[in-house]
């Protein structure tokens, strides 16, 4: 299936020149990891000389430089590189999910004017890493292609009861709110036609700066520290799970300093983080990680697929299951932080769901 990808440029401009200037924000993250701007070139494909121009002609433009290099210690970030740099990992956080529901949207419009067309399966799901391993091995395999739409936890099963997919996401969380979880899905699951996927395991809980700098261990702790936190936003399966977390301890969000500042994925809210916006977060252990954020675990989320018994019978979906099952997929989960590949690929009915929730609450 043809694939299609959306990138951002960073184009800066004065009101009084007609100069520009195009950051390339990968290049100055890569100085970052590694300090070295050897490595910069070989990840962004250029040599040493044009990438060490490049990083002048910056310097010259903004009047400020990006980067400074000392003997026998390599090259490293000012700190107005370091706050470019972040920029650009919040904006991609924010934005990734977007701009591939924006591609993918594109490519199903002109797949009827292509001469290949593979079997598409249409996956509305929330956001998340083992999401998006799964698609990557989806897309290696010859003569199926995958329709992927991010969307919220409850509007991915109303996708599903009203046509619009062909595999749902869901995610509960174990423990005292497993039961609000199971009546917010029992809505829109036909326990004759839905059948359930047992997808993964996933830990999550509240990120924090490196080093816990505010002794935060508890959800009390956001309001008794006085930390700046960002959300999720309001539609958010996560948003929603945190907002139930709160009931449940009594607390009051509005003596949450910042609650109502949001961001849209798992690793958008990371990165305003560990870019020094903001103190804490909450979410999935695997973006904290990602952005090198201390993770104080909370509950584990139990996340499944749902899909109609005709569709699961078909022979892309038979494949799916396979991909599920296999070694590549167990050993891309194995190494995302907090994520289990727990029983993945079984299939339940409706009704052994429900009863399985029910022993394991």
């Amino acid at each position: 299936m043809l694939q299609i990808e959306i990138e951002t440029v960073w184009r800066f401009h004065r009101d009084d020149s007609p100069q520009t200037a195009v950051v390339m924000l990968g290049i100055l993250n890569e100085i970052r990891k590694t300090g070295k701007l050897t490595s910069a070139a070989e990840h962004a494909h250029l040599s040493y000389r044009h990438v060490w121009n490049l990083v002048e002609q910056w310097t010259d433009f903004f009047g400020v430089p990006l980067v400074e290099t000392q003997r026998g210690k390599g090259t490293k970030l000012t700190a107005f590189g370091e706050k470019l740099v972040w920029a650009g990992e919040r904006m991609q956080a924010r934005l990734g999910p977007q701009l591939e529901n924006l591609a993918q949207e594109l490519a199903t419009e002109i797949k009827p004017f292509l001469q290949q067309r593979p079997s598409v399966i249409r996956v509305h799901a929330s956001h998340g890493f083992a999401v998006s391993k799964l698609r990557e091995l989806l897309d290696r395999e010859p003569g199926i292609g995958v329709d992927l739409r991010y969307v919220s936890n409850q509007h991915s099963l109303i996708s599903l009861a009203q046509g619009a997919c062909d595999l749902s996401g869901v995610h509960l969380p174990h423990g005292e709110l497993r039961a609000q979880g199971i009546q917010a899905c029992k809505e829109w699951l036909d326990p004759r036609e839905d059948r359930v996927i047992s997808f993964v395991t996933r830990e999550m809980g509240l990120m924090v700066k490196p080093g816990n700098p505010l002794k935060i261990a508890s959800l009390q702790d956001l309001v008794g520290r006085k930390a700046r936190f960002v959300n999720r936003d309001h539609d958010s399966g996560t948003r929603l799970l945190f907002d139930q977390l709160l009931a449940l301890h009594e607390i009051d969000e509005s003596k949450i300093n910042d609650a109502q500042q949001m961001e849209f994925t798992h690793a958008a809210v990371a990165a305003y983080v560990a870019s020094g916006m903001a103190d804490a977060s909450f979410g999935v252990e695997a973006a904290a990680r990602q952005f090198g954020l201390d993770f104080i675990q909370m509950l584990t989320e139990d996340y499944f697929f749902v899909c109609k018994r005709a569709f699961l019978e078909t022979e892309p979906m038979q494949r799916v299951l396979d991909v599920m099952k296999g070694h590549a997929f167990h050993d891309a989960i194995a190494a995302l932080p907090g994520y289990i590949a727990a029983n993945t690929g079984a299939v339940r009915t409706v009704k052994e769901f429900l009863e399985r929730m029910d022993a394991s609450r």
